[in-house]
């Protein structure tokens, strides 16, 4: 039976994509800052009937002692990890780069791109041991060069992650190794990341970008299915697995004048 370790996998979706795995009968090992919160998703993820086991860790991914015991503790537990999935993601304050604090900066980078580069460290290194295995980063606003105000940060840290990612996926091809690396592309998210800082901190989206949201967003378990499914049948190094390609966003916006759609209304 395989295995997969999700990092920031307490929530969004981290969380969608663990049941998504589970329901393809995978070993699902998620973890998290918060240990209450973890407990709560795992208490989810035993709702689907399945083979698999689920095991919870808590993990902070600006810390490498933390992101070893994750690792060794998944291993320990399945024997190996088959899928490393960098997940852990936290947003900025929707305000000019010159107004976001210097604290949230680190916090932001540490996550976003450092968190990602030492797990991908981390599970190369058991991969390369086990002589197999997948590393997928999540990509975001700003992996294509895209610039909005508000978005600064996350978008430097994401551009970052891909050209890491994209960089690994070649150190892999050189060194003629059996490990795929990849990006995860699942466009706009409907999830409280969109409205929400690091540090928890809730904010209100401009109306041009929730008009935007509502066209081109999905809710997480639309778009896992889709990407779980790619990473399952996925045999290639260096794969960009996209769930908003640039057809389907066209049709969106074409069709978007009939089909109505607000995730912003208040209950």
């Amino acid at each position: 039976m395989k295995t997969v370790v999700i990092t920031g996998s307490a929530r969004g979706l981290g969380l969608e994509m663990a049941k998504e795995f589970r329901k393809n009968e995978f070993n699902v090992v998620i973890s998290d800052l918060q240990e209450e919160k973890l407990l709560e998703a795992k208490s989810e993820l035993e709702k689907i009937e399945a083979k698999g086991e689920i095991l919870e860790v808590t993990c902070d991914v600006t810390k490498e002692e933390d992101l070893q015991r994750l690792m060794d503790t998944a291993v320990g537990k399945f024997g190996c990890i088959d899928i490393w999935i960098n997940n852990a993601g936290v947003n900025q304050p929707m305000v000019p780069i010159w107004e976001v604090e210097t604290e949230k900066i680190n916090r932001l980078v540490d996550i976003d791109l450092k968190g990602a580069m030492i797990g991908s460290k981390i599970a190369m290194k058991q991969m390369i041991k086990q002589g197999h295995g997948q590393i997928y980063g999540i990509e975001g606003y700003g992996s294509n060069d895209a610039m909005m105000l508000g978005l600064s940060v996350y978008g430097t840290s994401k551009r970052g992650l891909t050209y890491f990612l994209k960089a690994l996926a070649k150190e892999v091809e050189e060194k003629k190794l059996n490990i795929q690396v990849g990006l995860l592309s699942p466009g706009i998210m409907i999830t409280n990341f969109i409205t929400h800082s690091v540090g928890d901190e809730e904010f209100e989206l401009p109306e041009k970008t929730k008009k935007v949201y509502n066209i081109l967003g999905d809710y997480p378990n639309v778009i896992t299915k889709f990407l779980v499914g790619k990473m399952i049948e996925n045999k290639k190094n260096g794969v960009r697995i996209n769930w908003l390609t640039n057809r389907k966003a066209a049709f969106r916006f074409m069709t978007s004048s009939f089909n109505k759609r607000n995730f912003f209304l208040k209950a």
